[in-house]
């Protein structure tokens, strides 16, 4: 029986549907520690002249003071995302305090405790004052070290042209949206089969601090002076001691349809847990957590794809999502890719954009119980032990080598990239392709791989390498300053953010508790 990929690929060229899938929209949203230049994480407050984190829409903060996140706008050609990128980077250092850089990996050194990692503050308005007891309650729940662990999301979303041709292809009846919904569920549910391959391939963080591990190196290996790896690991951020959290084991969420996800999300944030309920909800006057639920809030379940549906003030995501369906998808599972001064490189995201494409066109039944356990299975032996010879993964109830599963699906990819690059000189998605290929066969191309060789090449601890090369990016941007019509497009969205955030505080009209009530019943 032939694949239903192939198939659709002949229907999307017969009526002419597969020129559309150009031109998706895709944004970036990266996170990076504020490290001063002893390597400590920066005590100081996010910086003023950057904005409100609270308001603005490019410059904000994940869950520590000093773990500023940059997003940006949704974009047609990927150039323009990582370009906006590098702008917002080029603004935000020149008002970095002279001894502060941002570190340049996603994992995390020098944390002497977990009062090292400051919470991010957002004001005195209700929505600001949620937003830091939510991550009080993840301190509680969690600790802070895995928090600290930084990421770039990747933000895509078919062209809006394209859906309703793909429909008339696919001879649905039913409302548009409602077929985007299940589309979208149909991606989610392929990358969730097959996005392991993600951190095989662009893994960056093979090796640790010993000051992260907080004592618990057992299972790990003295490398260099200071630093602990899995010889064979391409993510440990992806892995157990990173965000992939035991507490949440019990939590099973539905990727059948949106229904099915907002119904287990929601019933996650109503249902109690034993463990957070014997920490409670206060600690003398001190609120630090928003519920004991088994979830305080959807962002609380980890996933490293999710959908999205762009929120209004106030608004639950899963609220968004029942309102008006899927809008795009989120993909977490980049790595800080630590050699680039904007924490991204742009290859990577043209095989992405393709693979993504290529979850949605390829057939996605409804996810088993055995399937789920299967891909927890390979999703965690990838992150600890992807670049084992010979690998082999949980596939259709038996086994099968890492290397001719990936090799088969990048063959696959083919055509796929052949019409993005439709009238394209450059070539670009397929030699973004072409580049996994043989990184696949030749595994000492791997980022991960490359990192461990030059760690043990300069003998040189993670810290240390990681801090040349987040100097190394600063002085980048140092000798890069933004010109003046960026300077001054960023100054006044700064401006425009702090009034956004007094306006906030002057407004609120009921208790905060009145305001935390009404929010999770909402």
């Amino acid at each position: 029986m032939r694949r239903l990929l192939e198939q659709r690929l002949e229907r999307l060229i017969s009526s002419g549907t597969a020129k559309l899938l150009r031109g998706g929209k895709k944004g970036l949203e990266k996170e990076s520690l504020r490290i001063t230049d002893d390597g400590e994480i920066a005590q100081t407050p996010h910086p003023h002249a950057w904005g409100s984190p609270l308001t603005h829409p490019y410059i904000t903060t994940d869950y520590s003071e000093s773990l500023p996140e940059l997003i940006t706008p949704p974009f047609s050609d990927t150039a323009e995302a990582t370009g906006f990128l590098e702008g917002v980077h080029r603004f935000i250092y020149q008002d970095l305090p002279a001894d502060e850089m941002l570190w340049a990996s996603s994992m995390p050194c020098a944390v002497s405790d977990d009062n090292s990692i400051p919470i991010a503050e957002y004001g005195s308005s209700n929505i600001g004052r949620m937003k830091h007891v939510y991550r009080v309650g993840l301190d509680y729940r969690y600790g802070r070290r895995m928090q600290a662990i930084s990421g770039v999301h990747f933000n895509y979303s078919l062209p809006v042209e394209f859906w309703p041709m793909f429909q008339d292809d696919e001879d649905r009846a039913g409302s548009l949206q409602g077929f985007i919904d299940d589309n979208y569920f149909a991606l989610i549910r392929n990358f969730k089969r097959l996005g392991w391959m993600i951190p095989f391939l662009f893994g960056n963080s093979p090796a640790v601090c010993k000051s992260f591990l907080a004592g618990r190196t057992t299972r790990f290996k003295a490398f260099t002076h200071g630093t602990y790896y899995l010889p064979h690991a391409t993510s440990l951020r992806m892995s157990d001691i990173g965000y992939k959290n035991k507490n949440q084991s019990a939590l099973i969420v539905s990727y059948d349809d949106l229904e099915g996800y907002v119904a287990s999300l929601r019933s996650a944030i109503k249902t109690p847990y034993p463990e957070y309920e014997a920490i409670g909800v206060s600690d003398g006057a001190k609120q630090i957590q928003l519920s004991t639920n088994l979830l305080q809030i959807e962002n609380e379940y980890y996933s490293f794809v999710r959908p999205k549906r762009t929120t209004r003030a106030g608004e639950r995501p899963t609220s968004a999502l029942d309102e008006r369906g899927v809008e795009y998808v989120e993909v977490r599972a980049l790595d800080v890719a630590s050699t680039s001064p904007i924490g991204v490189e742009i290859e990577q995201l043209y095989f992405l954009e393709a693979f993504l494409i290529f979850c949605l066109l390829e057939g996605s039944v409804a996810l088993s119980e055995g399937e789920l356990r299967a891909m927890e299975y390979n999703e965690l032996t990838v992150a600890l032990r992807g670049r084992t010879p010979g690998l082999e993964l949980a596939y259709n109830g038996s086994r099968r080598k890492l290397r001719d599963w990936s090799l088969e699906i990048c063959n696959r990819m083919q055509p796929i990239c052949e019409f993005l690059d439709f009238d394209d000189e450059s070539r670009k998605y397929e030699k973004a392709r072409e580049r996994q290929i043989a990184v696949i066969e030749d595994p000492e191309l791997l980022p991960s791989t490359r990192i461990l060789k030059a760690l043990a090449d300069a003998d040189q601890p993670f810290h240390h390498y990681s801090a040349e090369l987040s100097a190394a990016h600063r002085s980048h941007f140092a000798a890069l300053p933004p010109d003046s019509d960026l300077k001054a497009r960023f100054e006044r969205l700064a401006v425009k953010s702090h009034e956004e955030q007094r306006r906030l505080e002057s407004e609120d009209s009921i208790s905060f508790e009145e305001f935390v009530a009404a929010y999770l019943d909402g």
